[in-house]
């Protein structure tokens, strides 16, 4: 749930494509930057050559490799994210007794250090992944240690540079390592730095006065806000408050995100503060950093990367300078492809979007706030899963299983508990046993289908908003694209005399929709006979859902859903396989089925990191944009409509452009720089779908009503 303050006052163009942009809010008027810290060390192990690579391929054509200065014992300057190298390396396997301990700004550390090793030494080093909520495939490549001038000849124009990070320059200084010394080497060696930042203002204004690092940008770090700066001997939140200070020694400043978009203790962003502002007017350039696609951050933004990239650099109010991040591809796309598009851009593309269960990455499922949502979101289809009560009201709930998606676990319903084998596995209470009056008094609870992560969805509104009726959806949803999702029909006609088809098409007429073309009316279900019912009776687009993962579909199939249904829903991974989430290949399935005139829609995409393949960089941007350029799928089924209508809206689909960020992952080409070793297990192949697949026993008809307890609990 992006703040509407944040993204409804987007009428700046900050855009690459045009040179000095005037208007955009930074400094100078000019794009912001964007920094990789490390490289893309959100894939890679940090400060690898692949990962610098990477960056430099995947991103902007201005992109400014970050590296974090270390010395060895020897003085030559290394990259690498930490003081210590045994968090991120092999080293302590390679050199099992070489552990030491240091006092590192006053705390003692007990660690591998880099100080203790000549260069040669850490040649038998090999970089790690160092974030352990990331892949570790890469571990076995034996990516070495680079030297700081291996780095800077990675860089080519028309990157703006290199940036040096210089953490601890009193650290090496106490133990007869000069970081300065190094720093005027690289001028000899026509090593250009085009920023250095460092915590330390002596250090700073030592790095100022040298005439050869004149045409270096120097950038003071904001550490967190209690900590103490070492020359002034004052916390760098009460320095914070004194950037005229700042503006001898430099030129700008880099603060962790919270310093201008704070959060509260339960992660909802509090107002903006004044500090882009504030140091603008002191001409200090302004640098964000803690922009990470693969950890929680504020609620507000829905999981969604892009949108936290957009609070900073498109908000009406202000733009920082440049953006520091693991994932350089996010704020690459945000400053070209995002910013300055406004609330009323035009879609680019044709592709539907489709909801799950309304705006439900963002509200408890299938209430009037998920529907609310996904309208002012702009999505052009929004779903309705029919159930039915024991009364015979029709209304939208995510499951025929109460329990999924409300607390009735938690009241005196839960004795109303069942197993009934031909719906699921284990026990429900189930919306037949309740009345529609009985069901409305129920709270809702938001899903979390990815708990197990630790990821959950807008806690202060997990249990918000009303459940409605079918008719109160088609009210609600008037002037919009409806979908009406049909399961378990048959079961209910033959084992609980109900018919929810009957009470489909009946709401529907009431409400005027039995001979309407526009907007659009979809009818889906996963079975053949329940879709032969609307073709009979209705003009509607009736819309077939493969309920297995498949790679391939046999013309006799192909041709059997052309009898009853329009369009097709297939999983993710029949269009893109996976294994241990690495693509593998791309099927031929989405181009088979428009072949036949079927539209093709693809589910389901969330905003959460852990639901997307490596491959898409942790960013919904990436996964939507490799369907819809890669594959050209006809419409993509979201749980977080927002996100997906923005990317329809992006400036950079508009002339086809081919920039990287905007071209579509290449399925197996990440998966190739892992070793053997490291290899996940092949998968068996995806079964293609057959005729007998799509075969089924013709409807039921309705019966009497039968009990629903008595079976095994």
């Amino acid at each position: 749930m992006a703040l509407s303050s944040v993204f409804s006052l987007l009428f700046l163009h900050c855009s690459l494509f045009v040179a000095l942009v005037s208007g955009c809010k930074t400094l100078q008027g000019s794009p912001p930057v964007v920094i990789a810290r490390g490289g893309f060390s959100g894939i890679f192990p940090d400060s690898s050559l692949p990962s610098y690579n990477l960056a430099l391929k995947a991103s902007s054509p201005n992109i400014t490799l970050w590296c974090d200065v270390q010395l060895t014992k020897d003085g030559v300057g290394i990259c690498f994210p930490d003081i210590k190298l045994d968090n991120a390396t092999d080293i302590s396997i390679v050199y099992p007794g070489k552990a030491k301990d240091y006092s590192v700004n006053k705390v003692p550390t007990r660690g591998w250090f880099s100080l203790d090793f000549k260069f040669y030494e850490l040649a038998n080093v090999s970089l790690v992944q160092g974030v352990y909520s990331r892949t570790n495939k890469f571990d076995g490549s034996k990516y070495h240690i680079s030297t700081v001038e291996n780095v800077a000849k990675l860089v080519k124009s028309p990157s703006t540079g290199l940036w040096l990070n210089v953490q601890h320059d009193t650290f090496y200084k106490h133990h007869n390592l000069s970081v300065e010394k190094f720093l005027l080497s690289l001028s000899t060696k026509g090593v250009s730095i085009n920023y250095i930042s460092s915590p330390n203002v002596d250090f700073l204004r030592r790095v100022r006065s040298k005439s050869s690092l004149k045409k270096t940008v120097t950038i003071f770090r904001f550490l967190e806000q209690y900590k103490i700066e070492p020359t002034t001997n004052k916390t760098y939140g009460a320095l914070l408050r004194n950037l005229k200070f700042i503006r001898p020694f430099a030129s700008g400043i880099l603060v962790p995100k919270g310093y201008i978009w704070p959060v509260d203790s339960q992660l909802y962003l509090q107002q903006h503060t004044s500090l882009v502002s504030d140091a603008h007017k002191q001409g200090l350039k302004v640098f964000v950093s803690d922009i990470v696609n693969d950890v929680p951050f504020s609620y507000n933004f829905s999981y969604d990367p892009m949108a936290e990239c957009l609070s900073f650099i498109d908000n009406g109010n202000f733009s920082v300078d440049g953006i520091l991040s693991d994932f350089p591809v996010t704020p690459s796309a945000a400053i070209n492809c995002f910013s300055g598009l406004g609330r009323h851009a035009k879609k680019q593309v044709e592709t539907l979007i489709i909801t799950k269960y309304g705006a439900s990455g963002d509200y408890p499922a299938c209430t009037d706030l998920a529907y609310k949502k996904a309208k002012s979101d702009g999505a052009d289809v929004i779903d309705c899963p029919v159930q039915i009560s024991k009364d015979g009201v029709p209304f939208c709930l995510s499951s025929i299983d109460l329990s999924k998606s409300t607390t009735i676990s938690d009241t005196k319903f839960r004795n109303r508990a069942a197993i009934i084998p031909e719906i699921q596995n284990g026990s429900g209470i189930y919306t037949f046993s309740l009345t529609w009056n009985e069901i409305k008094t129920l709270t809702p609870s938001i899903l979390k289908p990815f708990e197990k992560y630790l990821l959950f969805r807008n806690p202060k509104f997990k249990n918000q908003g009303k459940f409605v009726t079918l008719s109160d959806f088609l009210s609600l949803t008037k002037g919009y694209g409806i979908l009406i999702n049909i399961e378990n029909a048959a079961y209910l006609a033959e084992k609980r005399g109900l018919s929810v088809t009957k009470a489909v098409l009946n709401t529907l007429k009431k409400s005027g929709y039995d001979e309407q073309r526009s907007p659009k009316v979809m009818i889906q279900s996963t079975h053949k006979s329940v879709l032969k019912i609307f073709k009979d009776k209705s003009k509607y687009e009736r819309v077939y859902k493969v309920g297995e993962n498949i790679r391939d579909a046999d013309n006799k199939a192909i041709e059997d859903i052309k009898t009853f249904a329009d369009s097709v829903v297939v999983q993710k991974t029949s269009v893109f396989t996976q294994s241990e989430a690495f693509l593998v290949n791309s099927t031929n399935l989405v181009a088979r089925l428009q072949s036949f005139k079927l539209p093709v829609y693809v589910e389901t995409f969330s905003n959460e990191f852990v639901s997307q393949a490596w491959d898409y960089y942790s960013d919904a941007f990436v996964e939507i944009n490799s369907y819809v350029v890669g594959a050209k799928v006809n419409g993509i089924i979201t749980d977080f409509p927002k996100t997906a209508v923005r990317y329809t809206k992006n400036k950079c689909l508009k002339h086809g452009n081919k920039a990287p960020y905007i071209s579509p992952i290449q399925p197996g080409k990440l998966l190739k720089q892992v070793t053997d070793f490291y290899l996940p297990p092949p998968s068996p192949p995806l079964p293609v779908l057959h005729d007998s697949n799509v075969t089924e026993p013709p409807f039921p008809s309705v019966s009497k009503k039968l009990p629903i307890f008595g079976a095994a609990r």
